[in-house]
């Protein structure tokens, strides 16, 4: 995609793919389906290493805000599958840092996320995110309106999930709109699918 990416942006190659895991685990520590899936920060930072190396930084297109905020993405004809390779990492790093039933938790919400996914064409925002020193700064905005005029230049819709009913507003406000809830898991919180046309 061509996205114009202001002074302080930067896009993110194969090879940043700790310093995009590590931002993101950083920002979601707190998250409500993530502490639910994975049983220790050790855990969830393990998942997001293996995506993020794996998936987004090889397969997507991901930004960085220098050591303060992250993004990863996939365009609409780029691949968010995993290999076997990556499924066995994946496997190895939550046995590792937390235990099997994090590990099935994690195969099952990924197996509903893919059920309720869009097969419409569009841009699919995995993770935005910001370290705790730079939240509230405007940031995840600067973070997020590039991709969006791109995406409104290109008449590409957008799509994600909202893992955090307190991002709501945040991601209303950019003309994202819930098209469903449902549960990541057997007893597990909401997942928020949210909706973008292009404008």
């Amino acid at each position: 995609m061509d996205i114009d990416l202001p002074n302080g942006l930067t896009r993110a190659t194969p090879a940043d793919w700790r310093q995009l895991a590590d931002i993101t685990a950083e920002a979601f520590a707190d998250d409500p389906v993530n502490t639910w899936m994975f049983d220790s920060q050790q855990a969830i930072h393990a998942s997001f290493r293996v995506l993020a190396r794996e998936i987004y930084a090889r397969n997507g297109f991901c930004h960085l805000a220098g050591n303060e905020g992250a993004t990863m993405w996939l365009a609409p004809d780029q691949s968010g599958n995993m290999g076997l390779l990556a499924m066995i990492r994946f496997a190895v790093g939550q046995l590792i840092h937390g235990n099997v039933g994090g590990l099935k938790r994690a195969m099952a919400a990924g197996e509903i996320m893919e059920k309720h996914h869009p097969r419409e064409p569009h841009c699919y925002l995995f993770t935005i995110g910001t370290r705790k020193t730079a939240r509230g700064t405007g940031l995840g905005k600067a973070l997020l309106a590039p991709v969006l005029q791109a995406c409104d230049a290109q008449a590409i819709p957008c799509y994600l999930e909202n893992s955090n009913p307190d991002n709501h507003g945040f991601y209303s406000h950019h003309g994202f709109e819930r098209r469903e809830i449902f549960a990541c898991g057997e007893g597990g919180p909401p997942l928020e699918a949210m909706w973008r046309e292009p404008r």
